[in-house]
């Protein structure tokens, strides 16, 4: 999968948005006020950064030699991926919508309401 291939599924997930918090670099893709991905681009590969439950997190690592722990991020809860092409974008799809769904469990109230009113 390519950087903006990721970057196109993470903006199809309803309420997503992208924001610059910490400048022009790293991309990030919210759900309400939340994070649930990181884009980066750098010399020599891409890749993004997504949250996930510990034990997932830590069968992925094992599984893909591309997914390390998250880089300057909760190492329990997120996951860096490095898009050099040896993980299935089936599998890239799935971890973008696992991180989605935890971070959409953790939003207020208030927040979960203005995201179901988006919902056809």
């Amino acid at each position: 999968m390519k950087l903006t291939d990721a970057l196109v599924y993470c903006m199809s997930k309803p309420g997503a948005r992208e924001d610059y918090p910490f400048g022009p670099e790293p991309l990030v893709v919210k759900v309400g006020t939340k994070i649930f991905a990181f884009l980066w681009q750098n010399e020599s590969h891409a890749g993004l950064s997504l949250k996930c439950e510990p034990e997932t997190a830590y069968l992925l690592r094992q599984q893909y030699a591309a997914v390390k722990p998250g880089y300057h991020l909760n190492k329990r809860h997120w996951n860096s991926v490095t898009l050099d092409g040896t993980i299935p974008d089936e599998e890239i799809r799935a971890m973008i919508d696992e991180s989605y769904a935890l971070v959409v469990r953790g939003l207020t109230r208030a927040e979960k309401e203005a995201l179901a009113a988006l919902q056809p």
